[in-house]
């Protein structure tokens, strides 16, 4: 009995305070609750309904709104946040070589990721469409889906693993490919600049599933008169994709391909696991953890956040404006 003493004494110091925050938060609402359904008939909707979204709108502001804004601040900071220095952190960052590298590659992620995972998860829609074993082939490419990227980042650090030839045998599944044909053994994450686009596959691998479900359910809301009237008139396979199927996903495309873009601008754990932003491989997301955290350069980090932010901002006003459109049109 005396053993557990300590137990239960260490376990309520690491969770008895959650508890204990969880409790108030509760009370919080019931008691805002009650308030609300003793309030006078004219404005007890009103109550209700603040009663119900404050709690969302205080955490809303207390794990978004206050570090963007401080976040923002800081970005026109020193190191420390005391001494204002205006735009000299963004004059660095435009100016560094490393830095722009860092901004090279993130524009590569942008034009390739979306464009390929996008094209493979189209063609595999329409390929598997109506065949025999659908589901299954669907399951198959949709599965790294349910892989953190973190996990696919290991998987494929294994698949690019390289050994020195004579040292020991190849574990990497490419280079043991590679040696079995007779070929040298590649450092695939270390050559740049084509170390970057063996990073690129992983994300690849992992969206194409997202990209071919949507598709797959958009071609298969396109009306089936439409295509066989296009068949009657003698349109082959290509011009009823091209002049048929194609407009009618056209907006699904859209947010596809948005959709996976902002994901890939915000892309950290692929590059942190495999390779740690070395080697020419960082992203911005990752420059800015390693600046922000490793180096204690919080405002250069706080920066780099910020031009992240502008650069996924378009992309995600342009994709609620199309998701606004579709639901008029609906």
């Amino acid at each position: 009995m005396r053993g557990l003493a300590p137990f239960w004494s260490d376990l309520f110091e690491k969770f008895g305070l959650m508890l204990l925050g969880l409790a108030v938060f509760a009370a919080v609402i019931g008691i805002i609750l009650f308030l609300a359904d003793r309030a006078p008939k004219k404005g007890r909707d009103f109550w209700q309904l603040l009663a119900f979204v404050a709690p969302a709108l205080a955490l809303l502001a207390v794990g978004l709104i206050y570090p963007a804004v401080r976040t923002t601040l800081l970005a026109f900071y020193d190191r420390t946040g005391n001494e204002f220095v205006g735009l000299d952190n963004f004059v660095w960052m435009f100016t560094q070589p490393d830095i722009l590298q860092t901004l090279g590659n993130t524009l590569v992620w942008v034009a390739l990721v979306p464009t390929l995972s996008t094209i493979i998860g189209l063609a595999y829609a329409i390929f598997i469409d109506k065949s025999y074993g659908e589901k299954i082939l669907k399951s198959l490419v949709f599965m790294p889906m349910a892989i953190s990227f973190v996990g696919a980042g290991i998987i494929w650090r294994f698949m690019y693993e390289f050994r020195e030839v004579g040292f020991a045998e190849q574990i990497g599944l490419l280079n043991q490919l590679i040696v079995m044909f007779g070929g040298q053994p590649q450092q695939f994450l270390v050559n740049s600049p084509f170390n970057t686009l063996f990073l690129i596959v992983v994300m690849v691998w992992i969206q194409t599933g997202f990209a071919m479900v949507l598709l797959s359910a958009a071609i298969k809301g396109v009306p089936v008169e439409i295509i066989e009237a296009a068949r009657l008139d003698g349109a082959n396979a290509w011009q009823q994709f091209r002049n048929v199927t194609l407009p009618g996903i056209r907006g699904t495309l859209v947010v596809v391909v948005t959709t996976i873009s902002i994901a890939t601008l915000k892309v950290f754990d692929i590059v942190r696991s495999m390779t740690g932003g070395n080697f020419d491989t960082s992203v911005v997301a990752n420059e800015m953890y390693t600046q922000a955290f490793n180096r204690n350069e919080f405002g250069y980090g706080s920066a780099l956040a910020v031009i992240l932010f502008l650069m996924v901002l378009p992309i995600v006003v342009y994709n609620v404006r199309v998701m606004r459109k579709q639901k008029e049109i609906r």
